[in-house]
């Protein structure tokens, strides 16, 4: 699978995960009698019990796949990516590294500490080490909530116009 192709995938399981656990319910049609169940996944951070997680960028990923998942966190994906300017807290360093990093974990906190929200195309990773440095503290999932206020329709509709958006950009 072409690398576009995978950030495309990972987008789509992501835009399902955020609707599932908005509560967004299959319309039911009229004349149909047998209901069909949602599964959601679980919530909250499952990737260890009574730990702290972080999301990161991964090193290994491509700068462009790194720079495309940080303009969507920062963008659509409705992360406050205000430390990471001119003067921030999180700017220095300069890198796409670091302020992929600092957006990834701010987008995973503010969605339920799942590994899919720190997955970007295979572009992040969850790390149980603090991230933080110097000034630019990263917010850590022990005192984040376990649901967003950007869940609901509104969301999904933002998740899917990125998808439109991205899909048309490649």
């Amino acid at each position: 699978m072409k690398r576009r192709e995978l950030i495309m995938h990972s987008l789509l399981i992501l835009g399902w995960f955020i609707a599932s656990a908005a509560g967004a319910r299959p319309q039911v049609k009229a004349e149909s009698v047998t209901p069909i169940p949602t599964l959601s996944p679980p919530e909250g951070n499952m990737t260890f019990i009574n730990g702290v997680t972080w999301c990161v960028a991964r090193p290994s990923a491509s700068q462009e796949d790194l720079q495309n998942a940080l303009d969507w966190a920062c963008g659509p994906g409705g992360a406050d990516c205000s430390q990471l300017q001119p003067g921030g807290r999180c700017y220095q360093p300069d890198t796409i590294l670091t302020h992929a990093s600092y957006a990834f974990n701010i987008f995973y906190q503010q969605n339920g500490n799942s590994d899919i929200a720190c997955n970007f195309g295979g572009a992040g990773a969850v790390v149980k080490r603090d991230p933080s440095f110097g000034a630019c503290k990263f917010q850590a999932s022990e005192t984040s909530s376990a649901s967003s206020p950007m869940l609901g329709r509104t969301w999904m509709a933002m998740v899917t116009a990125s998808l439109i958006a991205l899909r048309l950009r490649f």
